[in-house]
């Protein structure tokens, strides 16, 4: 479905950030891109959703296809057209607007009936029953969990082939970070979406994903399947926090790691 192919993105013209960045996304896949803050995990899903431009970013190399067709010179109001929704970090909506209103917004674009676009609600409120109870409520007066879910549920609203997911888990409690991630498996199994989910939280991200993809400095270090992932030595100690005896480390002592990854050299 997705093919990103040996890209490479300057931002202002100077600044390499993604240096020949290659990954895939089958059709009703879930892939998780791994990676620290500043790897370039951010970037790649804004080069596949044509947000560059808006940061002053640039595919200078590489193609990027959907479907079979070259999109890394569209606009992003035509790669949305084409099925490709982006989620982006932070949750942000409309937070004057009410939840349904926020839901709504979503289907804009596509111009529907108002018997359709009942119908697309009922299904947001199938997977997020909680939204269901506080559609009238003021979005900027929701929680940090359940505005994620508003998020997510406003991407549906767009029927997308393809769903770009950029830190979903960021700022959350981890009792909720398994309900969305428990969500974001319902709806990849009911609805069949794609979904290429940036995140930190390897340990959730390789329980969801079926493939996965890790990223430093820009560049993709090392993929496989998910499973082959979650028991790779160098995912363990630097990603999962385990040590080669199976102990479970502290954060000052990944941090403050002697042994160079493998992928180094």
């Amino acid at each position: 479905m997705l093919k990103v192919n040996n890209i490479e993105v300057v931002y202002s013209d100077v600044i390499l950030v993604l240096r020949g960045v290659t990954l895939e996304v089958g059709d009703g896949q879930i892939v998780s891109l791994l990676g620290a803050n500043g790897a370039g995990k951010s970037t790649t899903l804004k080069a596949i959703s044509g947000l560059l431009h808006s940061q002053q970013g640039e595919v200078t190399r590489g193609s990027i296809e959907f479907d079979g067709q070259r999109i890394d010179n569209l606009t992003p109001d035509d790669i949305v057209q084409l099925g490709i929704v982006q989620v982006l970090e932070g949750r942000p909506l409309f937070e004057h607007l009410t939840v349904e209103d926020n839901l709504r917004t979503g289907a804009l674009f596509r111009g529907v009936s108002n018997a359709q676009l009942k119908q697309d609600l009922d299904e947001v409120y199938h997977f997020f029953p909680r939204l269901l109870e506080f559609r009238n409520r003021t979005s900027g007066y929701l929680s940090g969990g359940e505005q994620q879910m508003v998020v997510i549920g406003r991407a549906l609203m767009a029927k997308p082939k393809l769903m770009l997911l950029d830190e979903p888990s960021l700022g959350l409690a981890p009792l909720l970070v398994q309900n969305i991630f428990r969500i974001i498996e319902q709806i990849n199994a009911e609805s069949g979406v794609s979904m290429l989910i940036v995140e930190q939280n390897a340990n959730v991200a390789l329980q969801t994903a079926t493939y996965g993809y890790v990223m430093e400095n820009g560049r993709v270090v090392l993929d496989g399947s998910a499973e082959a992932l979650a028991n790779n030595a160098d995912i363990k100690e630097f990603y999962l926090g385990i040590g080669a005896g199976g102990e479970r480390k502290s954060y000052r002592d990944v941090k403050h790691y002697k042994r160079r990854k493998r992928w180094l050299g």
